[in-house]
């Protein structure tokens, strides 16, 4: 028999057509936060109850995952940006290769299958290329409470032992501060039998916002905000109403959107607890940032100057914002360093800027910037998530016209990018066209097979 070509299709691929040199003016409003929301919707497995879950953005990652749960029994309605979630329906499922592989958050949901139903069998998980991301710290967490564990062709199935009813307690100490780790261990662990412990635990605020709502749904929970988690089993947990917090990531891109167009901007609403080390670095290369009100902030650029800048686990500077604040950094006064110590191959932008004129020098994970006067407008492609998100915001402020492919990941994590950078003085027009290509990439899946929940719930 002959060899069979890959099935080709015509698909749409918008790009960005983004005029430079441009100033903005206004405020503009954060949505809430998607690394939360990906998280809350997976604990909402964790109850018979019915859930809501308010400050929802719009997004093709939500999307999906919002079809992964319906694949596995779950009502879903929305109505704007409230989630309603009735998850009685809960059923063990072997869920699509292909939606798993498209978004790495669809493993959040073994921790609460195995806590709920005894057993779970997920595809490993996908998501934009940017590292790694071993789920080593997830397994061995999950091993740790009394779950068996077993990876047969790319198919993780767990289950808790025939002569044990619930998932058993225990003291786990984490090699590195996963979050994905942390909330799978911490939801799996709230229906345990006992009292487990979580060290070295991720402090991020989705974490955070993860322990508000299991507490909310009756968990016991303690050391929210520390690195020690200290979490006593219950028998049941109960339907709760929970909103998710504004996104620091997407306020920390406005902020440097002012910035790098040396723009006076409002934003929020947004908790500066939350960007702390991002507020400080902004005020130390030449921005004022005051509050005006509460959850809403004023930035105004003076003139920027370089800093250097190291990626860290929460409360550190947050690795989604390292492109972002690189491409700000190609516009400054002075040589700047950024190294990034969490993803290895979180560097895809380097390139691009490389092509707008900036001067960056790239040695493994550190990038040396000597900040030029002026960027240039060029034909550009996003890599991954922030990437993208990264030459958008250089191309505000090059001079001319550039434009951006690579949307499939800009939509993943940001709700209505231009129409909000619109709204506020930028010149963005999301053009569609065609072409005609091979098997859809893992990224990609969220854009072209985008989810539609049911809308107007009751």
């Amino acid at each position: 028999m002959g060899s069979v070509a890959p099935i080709s299709k015509a698909i749409k691929t918008p790009h960005l057509e983004v005029e430079g040199s441009c100033s903005l003016t206004g405020r503009i409003k954060i949505s809430g936060a998607k690394n939360s929301a990906l998280v809350l919707m997976a604990a909402s497995l964790l109850t018979k109850d019915k859930v809501r879950l308010n400050n929802i953005p719009s997004l093709t990652d939500i999307d999906v995952m919002g079809e992964i749960l319906i694949r596995m029994g779950i009502e879903i309605n929305r109505d704007d940006n409230s989630l309603f979630i009735n998850p009685k329906g809960l059923r063990d499922a072997l869920l699509p290769n292909e939606l798993v592989h498209s978004l790495r958050a669809s493993f959040f949901c073994i921790g609460p299958l195995l806590a709920r139903l005894g057993k779970a069998k997920i595809p490993l998980p996908g998501g934009c290329q940017i590292g790694l991301r071993p789920i080593d710290e997830h397994i061995k967490g999950l091993r740790a409470l009394g779950a068996i564990v077993e990876i047969d062709e790319n198919i993780i199935s767990a289950t808790i032992p025939s002569n044990k009813k619930r998932l058993q307690a225990a003291n786990i100490v984490l090699d590195f501060p996963s979050v994905g780790a942390t909330e799978t261990i911490l939801m799996a662990a709230t229906l345990a039998d006992g009292t487990t412990t979580i060290e070295n635990a991720a402090r991020e605020p989705e974490v955070q916002d993860l322990i508000e709502m299991l507490v909310m749904m009756g968990a016991q929970i303690k050391g929210s905000g520390s690195s020690k988690l200290t979490i006593k089993g219950v028998e049941k947990l109960n339907g709760c109403i929970h909103s998710a917090i504004p996104d620091r990531i997407e306020a920390g891109t406005f902020l440097i959107a002012a910035a790098i167009t040396r723009s006076q901007l409002v934003v929020g609403p947004v908790i500066p607890a939350h960007l702390e080390v991002v507020l400080n670095k902004l005020q130390e290369c030449g921005c004022l940032i005051e509050e005006i009100e509460k959850n809403l902030l004023r930035i105004i650029p003076t003139q920027i100057k370089a800093v250097n800048i190291k990626t860290k686990p929460f409360p550190g500077f947050p690795t989604d914002l390292q492109a972002p604040f690189m491409a700000l950094m190609s516009t400054a006064n002075g040589t700047s360093e950024i190294t990034e110590t969490i993803f290895e191959n979180r560097m895809q932008h380097v390139y691009e800027l490389i092509k707008m004129g900036a001067s960056i020098n790239l040695n493994e994970r550190t990038a040396q910037i000597q900040g030029v006067e002026e960027l240039t407008g060029k034909s550009l492609m996003g890599g991954d998530l922030r990437s993208t998100a990264a030459i958008v915001l250089a191309s505000l402020a090059a001079k001319g016209l550039s434009t951006i492919e690579g949307l499939n990941h800009l939509d993943r994590g940001y709700e209505s990018f231009e129409t909000k950078l619109n709204s506020i003085g930028a010149t963005i027009s999301r053009i569609e066209s065609h072409t005609s290509q091979n098997i859809v990439s893992a990224c990609e899946l969220g854009t072209h097979n985008k989810v539609v929940i049911k809308q107007n719930a009751a």
